[in-house]
């Protein structure tokens, strides 16, 4: 899965350079996004599960200029029933920024989690 985000100045760490903590929550959103998407399928449903995330890792390869808009992408490299590891990308001026690696698992009602976005 693929997306596009043109970040503002106010999501600078400092003047042109994006905020690590803005690259962490886009990462994990679309990640957690694309295991949702991937566990839907595979259960051959209608509308995705709801999904938390239960392990994430990421790691900053070098400043993200906020000039022009970044990139993410995402792809499953292991999926359960109730779970999916995924791996993504965040890229600007066609270089790879982050990378990150998440654990994301589908809840069901009774969770604290269930239904809330």
């Amino acid at each position: 899965m693929v997306a596009e985000w043109k970040p503002q100045k106010k999501y600078e760490a400092f003047s042109g350079v994006l905020n690590g903590g803005i690259i962490g929550t886009l990462l994990d959103c679309h990640c957690n996004w694309t295991a949702a998407y991937n566990l839907m399928k595979r259960a051959n449903q209608d509308r995705p599960p709801c999904t938390v995330t239960a392990e994430y890792s990421i790691k900053l390869l070098r400043p993200t200029s906020t000039n022009d808009s970044v990139f993410l992408s995402a792809r499953v490299v292991d999926l359960t029933d109730d779970r999916a590891t995924v791996e993504g990308t965040l890229g600007a001026g066609g270089k790879a920024c982050a990378i990150c690696r998440g654990i994301f698992v589908a809840v069901t009602e009774g969770h604290p989690a269930y239904h809330r976005w």
